[in-house]
Order: structure tokens, then sequence, then C-alpha cells
């Protein structure tokens, strides 16, 4: 389907918007006072390694030092290089590869996460439209999105031209070459090789926890890993950004400079396009399904779970196909809800239970089928024996929810607070604590408005009782400033 590109521009931020015959499949966000990190490259100071975790932390000159395990230092190219070591292989002890006080050139892989660290590695690459270098890998690959084999016969055909094996450079080849002429991937393949020169020699002689390299900034990125064919449309609201961009465009994707465009609209550009109230709807735990169904997508510390609800839909035939035909609308829908929130490591989908064996099939080529269109690597299991679906995606930066929100102060990221019932209850125990110190003077309770309402209503007889039996008069104070949670119970000054 035909795709739009909107990227709205402002001092503080910049927002991508990809979107597909008006539905938003994936938003990107980059803000002036947090820019993105991933891809950039620094040459980076040993501060602490640690043998009993195989992993050391290295400062690159950002607030948290950047965390490395031992394969992010041997080579985080490992997985072409796994059949050829053997099952039996083994990493050597970490203090033996590197030591405290050394200076190495790293790439930040991921964007510093809640409480966590950038994460960093010694195995360098470099992005370009059609090609990925990785100049400490002798290995060529071509991207598995490639399917058609006369296509990946042509590129492994150039690439051979192309690669120098001796001087120890190594390619990957992007889906976007899969139309690319042989002279624009060479032309590709040397520009790589020059960039990587400067990077090296700058490498050599900048100071310790500086950056080397900074990758494109979000618009230019845009372009570089987001168009494609299908690509019509790309609106920008920014004369500056837009001028970068036909630059770019003319540049390296002449073919589709066409899409793109300057728009000056009296209202906003994500506003015209309905994407905020989009990017609203993404934030909420609850997604409806055309059906009357929903899913439950819940983010926590260690995994997201995505619950499927029949809910409205009670279906027409059996319950067997209608439990099918909800599942099946989940799996469709999911993929893009997995995207657009930019959810990352692992994910559980409690699919409702089914029975028939080829409705899971169908259920599982569904969700799989859905991914595919995921740029991100993934990877889904079989229906286990209790209905659940465990998948990973490869999380790089936070969620959209993490980056758009912040924990409830009332509730600290619980999602819960306690009843006004159960905050009247912790004041009676609190006041029996200090029964000695109340008795035969005043007491101050002070408490949020809805916690004093009750205390003087349903539980008027409670505090009257407890005042004759402590000898003291009981005084209630509102705070408009706690919460529901919060009291103080107090002996009040004297005048």
């Amino acid at each position: 389907m035909p795709e739009e590109i909107i990227i709205s521009v402002s001092s503080l931020e910049t927002r991508v918007a990809l979107v597909e015959s008006g539905l938003l499949q994936e938003i990107f966000i980059e803000r002036s006072h947090t820019p993105v990190t991933v891809g950039n490259i620094y040459k980076a100071r040993v501060a602490r390694v640690l043998p009993g975790m195989q992993s050391a932390f290295v400062d690159i000159g950002q607030p948290r030092a950047a965390f490395m395990h031992i394969n992010d230092l041997v080579d985080s190219q490992f997985r072409f290089l796994q059949g050829e070591r053997g099952a039996d292989f083994q990493y050597p002890p970490i203090q033996q590869v590197i030591r405290e006080g050394q200076h190495i050139l790293v790439q930040v892989t991921k964007e510093p996460i809640s409480s966590k660290g950038a994460r960093a590695t010694t195995s360098i690459s470099i992005a370009s439209r059609f090609l990925v270098y990785t100049p400490r890998n002798s290995h060529v690959g071509i991207s598995q999105r490639i399917e058609d084999e006369q296509s990946r016969e042509r590129l492994q055909g150039i690439m051979a031209d192309i690669h120098r094996p001796a001087d120890g450079d190594g390619f990957i080849v992007r889906t976007a070459s899969e139309r690319a002429t042989a002279d624009e991937i060479r032309r590709d393949a040397e520009l790589l090789r020059k960039r990587w020169l400067v990077i090296a020699e700058d490498g050599r002689t900048a100071p310790p926890a500086t950056t080397v390299y900074e990758d494109l900034p979000l618009h230019l990125r845009a372009m570089r890993d987001i168009i494609n064919r299908e690509t019509a449309a790309i609106l920008v609201d920014n004369k500056k950004v837009f001028f970068a961009l036909e630059r770019f465009l003319a540049d390296f994707i002449p073919e589709k400079l066409a899409c793109l465009s300057l728009v000056s609209l009296k209202v906003p550009l994500f506003d015209a396009h309905n994407l905020e109230d989009q990017i609203a709807t993404a934030l909420n735990r609850n997604v409806p399904l055309k059906s009357g169904g929903y899913l439950v997508v819940d983010q926590t510390e260690a995994m997201t779970t995505v619950d499927v609800n029949t809910g409205a839909f009670v279906g027409r035939r059996d319950l067997e196909e209608t439990i099918y035909r909800i599942n099946l609308e989940a799996a469709a829908a999911i993929p893009r809800q997995l995207k657009l929130r930019n959810i990352g490591g692992i994910v559980i989908i409690d699919f409702v239970d089914m029975i028939n064996v080829e409705h899971k099939r169908q259920v599982l080529r569904t969700l799989e089928k859905g991914q595919q269109a995921d740029r991100v690597k993934w990877n889904i299991s079989e229906i286990s024996e209790l209905g659940l679906v465990e998948m990973t995606r490869k999380r790089t930066s936070e969620s959209l929810l993490k980056m758009m929100c912040a924990p409830c102060a009332a509730c600290e990221g619980k999602g819960y607070i306690k009843t006004a019932e159960t905050v009247c209850l912790e004041i009676y125990r609190e006041i029996q604590r200090k029964a000695l110190k109340f008795k035969g003077k005043d007491c101050l309770i002070m408490a949020s408005q809805t916690v004093i309402d009750r205390l003087l209503d349903e539980d008027a007889m409670c505090i009257a009782e407890l005042s004759g039996a402590l000898d003291c008069r009981i005084r209630l104070q509102v705070e408009a400033s706690y919460t529901q949670e919060q009291f103080d119970v107090v002996v009040p000054l004297q005048n």
C-alpha cells in the first residue's frame, strides 16, 4: 500500500510519522535535550571491568557509563561465525581482553533505558542507503528480506567485485539495494570506506570520552532507512529541513525527489493528518478491535504482556469459531501495535484458548505475516500448552509510553492507589500506636479531601468512639496538596 512520511520539526523536537492509508504505523521522536546516541561512535575509556559478569563499563562522555558484555568486545558479528567456532566455543575472560583505563573505539547499539546506561560494542558498523559497512569483519551478507533468488545472485556478483577480504572489511547488503545498480552500490561502498578512514584517524587523535562520529539526524535517517518502493509522499513543515532533505534525496535517492513537499498549513501538520489523536490512543492500555473485542497491553520492567479479550464480540456460529475469529483479528492487529508503541524485549501474547490445531496454526501464521513488515529483528515461538505465544523484538530505545509519560506521582507507577477506607483504617492504627502521646490532648489528622469526607461521614461514629477511649479531641484538616494515600497524625502546636 502507498505510504506517507510526515515530518514535523520544531525547536524542541523532531517527529517522523510513517502513515499507511491514513493509519499511523510508526512514530519516531527525537527531542533536543535528549539526542539519539544509537549509531554514534565514541573514543571510550574503560571505567570498570567486572570479571564475575564478563562485562565492563566504559565512559563515553555521557551522564551514565555504557555497558559492554564480553561478546560486544570480541565481536558482535558472532552470528556469522558461530558455525565455524563450534558449539563448545567459549569467550575468554574479559580481564584478558581489556583493562581499566584503556582507550577503545566503541559504537552505541542501544539507548539508555530506564536506569540503565547505553549498550556499546567494539564492532563498528556504518550504514548508507544500500550497504552497511563492517570494517572489522570480512563477512558479506545479504538482507533476508530480499527473497528473490535472481536478485540475490545479482547482488552476490556485484559484491564479489567490490569486496576486499584482504583488507578485512565486510558488508551487509540492505533491502533497498534490491533495485540498485552496480554503480550505485559501488559508490556507496567507496563512500563508506572513506568515511571509516576519517573515523579511524579521529579515533586515534581524539581525547577519551568524546564523540568521534555522529549518525545522521532523525529526518535524514528516515530518508536513509524508511523510504521504500511504497513511499508515495514525503511531507515536511520546516523550510530548513526541507532543503536538507532535498539535497539528500538528489544525491542518494533521486527517484523519490518528486515525492518531497514543503507543507504550509494553518493547522499543525500532525493535526491535519489526525496523527495527534492516534499518538494519544497509542498510549492507552486498551486497544479496541473492529469486532468488539479488545487487547490489553501492559508494559513492565521484565516484559510486555498482550491479553486478547472477546469483549462484546459474541460470534455467529459456535464458541470455537468465535474464539478463532477474535484471535485472528488480534494476531493481525498486534504487529502494528508493537511497532507503533516501539515495544521491545520479551512479549507474551495470551490468546483466547483454542482447541483446533489448524486454528492455532492460522493464528500464528497471521501473526508472523504481520511481523514480516517490521524492520526490527524479531522472533516468534509456537503457541504453548497454556495458549501463550512468546516472542522477542529487538529493543534499541525507550518505548513510546516510557518516552512520553512518567510514573504517576500518586501511585508511583503501580497503577492503583489505596481506597479512602484503607487509608482511614491506617489512620486508626497510627492513632492507636501513639495512644499515650495523645491521651488528654488534641489529635490532629491531616489528609486529602476524600479521606476527610469519609471520616466525617461513614466513619464519624468510629472517630467519636476513638476520641472517648483516648480521652482526647480529634480534629480533622484537609490538605489540598496531599494525595489520597498521604496523611499525618500529630499533636497540634499550642498557641
